[in-house]
């Protein structure tokens, strides 16, 4: 069984790359929207919808798919043209888009509604350690090397751009910007093409674990927030909070990292039919088990955390089970 659970989930992970048909609402073959492979919401996609296709394609002839992205902007504008049937959001990203602030200020999208929060995206800022002075997130100012801030358009560098800037770091003026995914990033750090790069995931993220094992730690470093610098980012997005990154996550790192994470969550259209979302967080909270093992990033999640740090507003699908579970009175 755990032979052929293995191979089921390699074979899914191997279709998810491919290129998927524009979904539409009446579709049993729904589509999910991640992002880059090098990062957790990859995998985890990928994790959902292999649970998906084993407990409903027989039952309910509910199928899904997951494919890669180049993260929350891009998923965002894929919900809103029918592209996908669900994604995985940042928070910042689902609120900047559904109120109209930030990256979309005026040009508010609302073609989503939340579904379950996931697991916390924590900031890995990683940097060679000939730039590392302090080991906190100030090294960043005037640093004067390249920095990789995520694909363009995704929420990689949203996020990134908006806790530099609540810190007063200027990415144009502190450092040369490279636009680059995970996986690319890290084999650019390692190449000695850039000094830096921005990777938020849940731990352990695989670029992050790819650059200490292949570096170590004496060559890299996982950058630090202290309090003030939270309390700084806090005063308009309150969505960060603490986040100890425990010492032996990553090969070498022989010493916990505080750093700061915010909520990642699963959307829907809002045209997804009711009882579709509703069958799928079922299974999702019924099947928890089959999810942490695939990826870790999931251990963090549970029912009673299911509707923490949610953005936008619930489902109905989604709202109907957690009615039914007592988590919405």
């Amino acid at each position: 069984m755990k032979n052929a659970l293995i191979m089921l989930t390699a074979a899914v992970f191997a279709l998810a790359g491919l290129s998927a048909p524009v979904a539409r609402a009446d579709d049993n073959n729904l589509i999910i929207a991640t992002a880059t492979t090098g990062g957790t919401y990859y995998p985890v996609g990928v994790a959902i919808s292999t649970l998906v296709n084993i407990k409903l394609a027989g039952s309910h002839k509910v199928m899904a798919t997951a494919i890669n992205s180049a993260g929350s902007g891009e998923n965002v504008q894929m919900l809103k043209n029918s592209e996908c049937d669900m994604a995985i959001l940042q928070a910042l990203s689902g609120l900047n888009a559904y109120n109209g602030t930030g990256a979309y200020e005026g040009k508010s999208i609302q073609h989503f509604r939340a579904m379950t929060m996931l697991w916390e995206d924590v900031e890995h800022y990683v940097i060679l350690n000939k730039h590392a002075k302090t080991g906190t997130v100030s090294d960043l100012h005037n640093m004067g090397g390249t920095f990789s801030i995520g694909k363009r358009g995704s929420g990689t560098e949203e996020s990134g751009r908006t806790i530099l800037g609540a810190l007063g770091i200027d990415p144009e003026a502190d450092m040369t910007l490279e636009y680059l995914g995970y996986t690319p990033s890290a084999q650019a750090m390692m190449d000695g093409r850039i000094s830096g790069a921005n990777i938020p995931g849940g731990p352990p993220v695989a670029a992050i674990t790819k650059l200490y094992a292949r570096m170590g730690a004496e060559k890299v470093t996982v950058l630090n927030f202290s309090d003030d610098q939270l309390a700084a980012i806090r005063q308009n997005y309150p969505i960060w909070n603490r986040f100890v990154i425990k010492a032996n996550t990553y090969t070498g790192q022989d010493a916990d990292i505080n750093t700061i994470s915010q909520p990642n969550f699963l959307a829907g259209r809002p045209d997804l039919p009711d009882d579709r979302v509703y069958l799928i967080i079922k299974t999702i909270y019924e099947n928890l088990p089959f999810l942490r093992n695939i990826h870790k990033a999931t251990r963090a999640m549970s029912l009673e955390k299911a509707i923490t740090g949610l953005p936008v507003p619930l489902h109905p699908g989604a709202e109907k089970y957690y009615r039914e579970v007592g988590i919405v009175k």
